[in-house]
């Protein structure tokens, strides 16, 4: 034993790490988790838009409309990509905008959540907070937007399994495995 340290701690994190998927994959729990575990800062970009606005992402839909979100939201997600790195949970529409594809791929590396549309359905469908679901068929749009956005989330630099009845950690333990396959984004000090 030469008392080197290997586990999660002597990881360096190289670039920002971009959680994407469906609403319901776990992009918040498991980022923060993550964050935690890489001793980063872990940053929400839903988050920071309510924050900047002052409302909800419901009230921003309702007010000024999804194309005026999406705007804020991709100069939201540059400007958070700027910053050291860290990890960064973004909306599930974010990544269908090929600019904001882009400039994850460039600046950070996106880890697609990817989830089964009963998983997610079982994890969405008892919050309000979704304003994409507020619909006379929450589940049938939940089912449309799913396989609207899968196949562009495919095109995500990783992916990870993202099941029921899998711990956070266990799941942030997934995501630190897929980022050691990526010496540009994760190393060993």
């Amino acid at each position: 034993m030469d008392g080197r340290d290997t586990s999660v701690q002597a990881l360096k994190l190289k670039k920002t790490v971009v959680m994407v998927g469906m609403m319901g994959a776990g992009k918040t729990a498991v980022g923060r988790a993550l964050a935690a575990a890489l001793r980063v800062p872990f940053r929400d970009s839903d988050a920071e838009i309510e924050r900047a606005a002052n409302m909800s992402i419901a009230e921003i839909f309702a007010r000024d409309g999804e194309p005026f979100f999406r705007q804020k939201e991709s100069q939201v997600i540059a400007r958070l990509l700027d910053g050291a790195p860290a990890v960064l949970s973004t909306g599930g529409g974010a990544y269908m905008r090929p600019q904001n594809r882009a400039m994850i791929t460039e600046r950070g590396v996106a880890v697609w959540l990817d989830a089964e549309l009963p998983v997610l359905w079982n994890r969405v469908k008892h919050k309000n907070t979704r304003p994409l679901l507020r619909t006379a068929d929450p589940k049938a749009t939940l089912r449309e937007i799913y396989a609207q956005r899968v196949p562009v989330y495919a095109l995500s630099d990783l992916s990870v399994k993202s099941e029921q009845g899998i711990a956070v950690d266990t799941m942030a333990a997934r995501v630190i495995a897929a980022l050691k396959t990526r010496p540009d984004v994760l190393t060993e000090d």
